[in-house]
């Protein structure tokens, strides 16, 4: 299946003129990423990118990462056969393929905590320098302000998407979504260039995922640093690479907050919790802390399944962001009123994580050698 996927992409190369619709891109992205993924398993096990089981993690047996790569590739691929792509389509890419090889180094070898941030600052100011930033504040001094929320945005959703990467499937099917709920945002709003990207993004994630997530045996691939760092940040770019609303910052902030809320959430409740219990008591020590109690892993422990768990945090993922649509033809107001409704939907949130934490659930132990992701 996977030689018979890779061939209907080269056909589709050599047939096609540059060009093709939305659904077209997604599923030649679908198909190539489901072609490459075990090829790149194979280049990876040969390599010695492996995740290696211990006692802090399910999977029993070494299991192949640089599935980001398989990815990102597939991305890449269908994206290079558009005729949207503009200069600030170009420098996403090209930042997102520097984390994506980055990664691909830390799965393999392994990085510092503090050269992978400083990568993702340097990426985030270069897409940022070409103009993806957010416009949520006027005058000099707003400029100034919003390169910086823009800068904290970039890197604190490529960071939360690394962190939530820690269940079979759950990151590759919440990026898919995402991406998904931005394409049709974006679509709604005559954004095709950005439609397009979001699409590609979607069905290289969608064809990640039967490798990512089988229905009797475990994973046969993780995406690893090389897909959650690229594809994290992929996303928060694509989030405030164009306007969401004219003349109403509330709105144009609300948009993307609703669509990325359960990362926001599981951040914001892993750090607090971790500063709280005196787990975590440096910037370093957030960034290389791994533990048991992000929201995947708690949902886990209450539902007494991580499908169940993989289930409710994609529903609730959808819930929150299908509010978004609703903000096309919106105001400030009803921005407001969404955002205050989403925010107490996490609130029953939390009450059901400490009631899991309460049942029983673990916090890992602090970890001079822990990579920033989340556990399986």
């Amino acid at each position: 299946m996977p030689v018979l996927a890779l061939l209907s992409v080269g056909v589709w190369l050599l047939a096609r003129p540059p060009g093709g619709g939305v659904p077209e891109l997604a599923v030649v992205a679908f198909l190539a990423a489901f072609g490459l993924t075990p090829f790149v398993r194979l280049v990876a096990q040969r390599g010695g990118a492996l995740d290696h089981p211990d006692a802090r993690k399910k999977h029993a047996v070494p299991t192949p990462r640089l599935g980001g790569v398989a990815v990102l590739s597939a991305f890449v691929l269908a994206m290079g056969r558009t005729a949207t792509i503009d200069r600030e389509m170009l420098c996403i890419a090209a930042a997102a393929l520097a984390l994506m090889l980055a990664g691909a180094v830390d799965d393999t070898r392994g990085l510092s905590a503090r050269l992978r941030l400083g990568l993702q600052l340097a990426c985030a100011l270069l897409v940022i320098g070409a103009g993806v930033r957010l416009d949520l504040l006027p005058g000099t001094a707003g400029a100034a302000a919003n390169i910086l929320l823009s800068v904290l945005w970039i890197v604190g959703i490529t960071n939360a998407y690394n962190f939530i990467d820690g269940m079979d499937g759950l990151a590759a099917s919440l990026g898919a979504l995402i991406a998904v709920l931005l394409g049709l945002v974006a679509q709604s709003s005559g954004q095709a260039g950005l439609a397009a990207a979001c699409a590609a993004l979607a069905g290289a994630l969608l064809g990640f995922l039967p490798h990512n997530l089988r229905t009797s045996r475990p994973a046969s691939i993780f995406l690893g640093d090389s897909g959650s760092a690229s594809v994290g940040f992929l996303l928060a770019a694509l989030a405030i690479k164009e306007d969401w609303a004219e003349a109403d910052p509330l709105v144009a902030l609300a948009t993307p907050v609703l669509i990325f809320s359960v990362l926001i959430y599981d951040m914001i409740q892993t750090t607090v919790s971790r500063i709280a219990s005196g787990h975590v008591r440096s910037f370093r020590q957030w960034i290389d802390y791994v533990g048991r109690d992000h929201i995947h892993h708690r949902f886990a422990d209450l539902l007494g399944d991580p499908k169940r768990a993989l289930a409710l945090i994609l529903a609730l993922a959808l819930g929150l962001g299908l509010s978004a649509l609703g903000l096309r033809r919106g105001d400030g107001a009803m921005a407001f009123i969404f955002l205050v409704h989403g925010a107490l939907v996490l609130l029953v949130v939390a009450v059901l994580e400490r009631s899991a934490a309460r049942a029983g659930t673990r916090h890992a132990p602090p970890s001079a050698t822990a990579r920033g992701r989340g556990e399986r």
